[in-house]
């Protein structure tokens, strides 16, 4: 989710008023670029040329907007992890693509807004609580789906914390490939998660969701 500053700055120029939505907006933009600590009433108001007072019309307090943000995060970036763990598979190594699938499009997991949220949780308990249930929350998702092809539920368990803890810690470093040199990777990860040899219609979907991002 992001602000077009063009149209937005516009209307709130001719209109003087906002939304609830251009403030969240500006929140989660605010938050992956500058950290929580950014996401003020007053600094807020003047990037989007309105009143303080305005803000009250739509969120009762800061820790308010800060609830929103959260809530915001989890449909944004966990609801897609479950979903795809949940997508019905004829292979598990399809069944990893269908949740691949959300970790390379940017309007199912925003992977900037996840380390957001996380450096937010290293300061704050409350929002580490929250971090680790969703985490919990996800890697549940992918432990049931592995036991849905037979795997043991230890087994199951463990593979689902390798492919999740591998897929984050890929979203910390950043490193910097292509879409070809990704999925040019993709046959020999699904050996090392699945430990099955993918077939060529297993991963057709992800490819073509790869090269279009």
């Amino acid at each position: 989710m992001s602000v077009d500053r063009a149209t937005t700055g516009t209307a709130l120029e001719e209109t003087g008023r906002s939304t609830k939505e251009d403030w969240l907006n500006l929140a989660v933009e605010t938050l992956v670029a500058e950290g929580i600590d950014q996401v003020k009433v007053q600094v807020m108001a003047k990037t989007l040329g309105v009143s303080r007072s305005s803000f009250y019309w739509f969120f009762e307090s800061i820790p308010d907007l800060q609830n929103q943000l959260l809530d915001f995060w989890l449909r944004r970036n966990t609801g897609p992890i479950i979903e795809g763990a949940m997508r019905p598979a004829k292979t598990i190594n399809k069944a990893v693509c269908n949740v691949f699938e959300c970790w390379v499009d940017r309007t199912r997991f925003d992977p900037d807004l996840d380390n957001a949220v996380r450096f937010w949780a290293r300061r704050e308990a409350r929002i580490r609580k929250i971090v680790d249930e969703a985490d919990s929350q996800r890697v549940e998702a992918l432990t049931r789906m592995f036991h849905r092809f037979d795997y043991p539920l230890e087994e199951a368990n463990t593979r689902a914390r390798v492919l999740y803890y591998t897929q984050i810690g890929h979203f910390t470093l950043q490193p910097r490939e292509t879409a070809r040199e990704r999925f040019s990777h993709v046959p020999s990860y699904l050996v090392t998660f699945t430990g099955v040899q993918p077939e060529q219609t297993d991963m057709e979907a992800l490819k073509t969701l790869m090269t279009q991002n």
